[in-house]
């Protein structure tokens, strides 16, 4: 079976190429990808190469399949999985495998799967480790949503508040609280908007910041002031580019108050210390935007760590439970993710995608792994319809949808774009 896929061979060296998958083993499954969200993880390995912390091999001579965020179709159990998994069926995977205490995961490690391919085989550690699961939707892009969520719902989960007294560790974010969600109007800012306001432990107060007024105005486009009022949440979007003190307006939003968690998406010094000074009494930070620099520091208030208990997390992905309960949500249309997606391109575009996205606006970059088409952004499609007829037919589906992604978009493409 041949395959068509990015590999990475080292610093922003990564290459589309076709090439023979090994004989499947019995304890492997073939699959099928369809449709894969890139991260901007995949960019920062795309930076570190070998020093970045998931990649095993020497990529030279054993260059790996980049992406971690995909959903496809099973096409070939091995016998070991016969009675678990059925061909024909729909998946997603859990990248974090937390395999025997490794960072080792899909899109970093691994020759033969990753998310930006035709075809893969997934090997026997994923299935050990329960992270193949089966995707229900009616459509793929929901799917290869289901990680970049499961991050934001990890990080929910990870957050801890204590009583004085006892050392019992009381997991998630405060119920009722006040939440601060900084430099929070990105694709993963936003998905965390909706999950605050939409799973069973919610904040009475959230606090939304950047410091571009055109995300936050989409931002409030997308999730309303008045959405948040149904959910019984008070929300606030705020621009603090030109505030001479942030932190006193954002305590004057909270009656006074500091706030009981604060969750960074910037990997900006300013903004982790602006966070720092917005915690309350037992409030939890959350360092959720990894840095590109090993040496990344910011300063902490210390006399508040001992004397004020405030805590320190970060977190790196979701596990298996995390993405269950996301799809979970998502099929019960709790969540609806598909905000995130702002360009749509094919396997051919991954390779310029991954090295430039951060230079890249927008949200998430959704690729058709199976189609040749250029990286655009949703909001361009009317543009380019004026002389492409494809596009302008995804114009008008994208319209029907309130310019947004949707199956009716994503069966057009899968039935009427070239093939890689």
């Amino acid at each position: 079976m041949k395959t068509t896929a990015v590999r990475i061979y080292g610093v922003n060296d990564l290459r589309m190429e076709t090439f023979e998958l090994p004989e499947l083993r019995d304890d492997e499954i073939l699959a099928r990808v369809i449709s894969d969200s890139i991260c901007m993880s995949t960019h920062k390995l795309a930076m570190q190469g070998e020093k970045h912390k998931r990649v095993r091999h020497k990529l030279a001579s054993n260059p790996v399949i980049v992406g971690h965020e995909f959903c496809g179709i099973i096409e070939k159990v091995g016998k070991k999985w016969a009675g678990k998994y059925k061909e024909g069926s729909k998946f997603a995977i859990q990248p974090a495998l937390n395999y025997q205490g490794t960072l080792w995961a899909p899109g970093y490690s691994y020759e033969y799967i990753g998310g930006d391919a035709t075809y893969i085989i997934i090997p026997r550690e994923v299935m050990e480790m329960d992270c193949l699961l089966e995707y229900k939707a009616d459509n793929f892009f929901m799917g290869s949503l289901s990680e970049p969520v499961s991050c934001i719902v990890g990080a929910f989960h990870a957050q801890y508040h204590t009583k004085a007294g006892s050392y019992v560790h009381e997991m998630g974010i405060k119920e009722g609280g006040a939440l601060a969600l900084l430099a929070g109007v990105g694709p993963m800012g936003l998905g965390a908007i909706d999950y605050a306001l939409h799973s069973d432990h919610r904040p009475s107060l959230l606090v939304v910041t950047d410091i571009d007024e055109a995300r936050i105005a989409r931002a409030k486009e997308l999730i309303s002031v008045e959405e948040a009022q149904k959910q019984g949440v008070k929300l606030h979007y705020v621009n603090t580019k030109d505030m001479a003190d942030p932190v006193a307006y954002l305590k004057e939003l909270n009656g006074g108050q500091l706030y009981d968690d604060v969750f960074v998406f910037a990997p900006v010094k300013p903004v982790i210390e602006m966070g720092d000074r917005l915690l309350g009494h037992d409030g939890c930070l959350n360092f959720f935007a990894g840095p590109t620099d090993p040496a990344f520091q910011a300063s902490l208030n210390f006399y508040n760590v001992h004397y004020e208990s405030h805590h320190l997390v970060g977190t790196s992905g979701g596990n298996t439970e995390d993405m269950i309960e996301s799809l979970d949500m998502m099929a019960r249309g709790k969540l609806n993710p598909v905000f995130m997606i702002t360009h749509v391109g094919g396997l051919n575009a991954v390779a310029d995608t991954v090295i430039n996205l951060d230079k890249i606006p927008g949200g998430k970059k959704l690729i058709y792994t199976n189609k040749k088409l250029d990286l655009v952004a949703i909001a361009d499609f009317a543009e380019k319809g004026k002389t492409d007829p494809f596009y302008a037919e995804l114009d008008r589906i994208c319209k029907r949808h309130d310019n947004l992604w949707s199956k009716e978009a994503e069966d057009y493409i899968l039935a009427h774009a070239p093939d890689v």
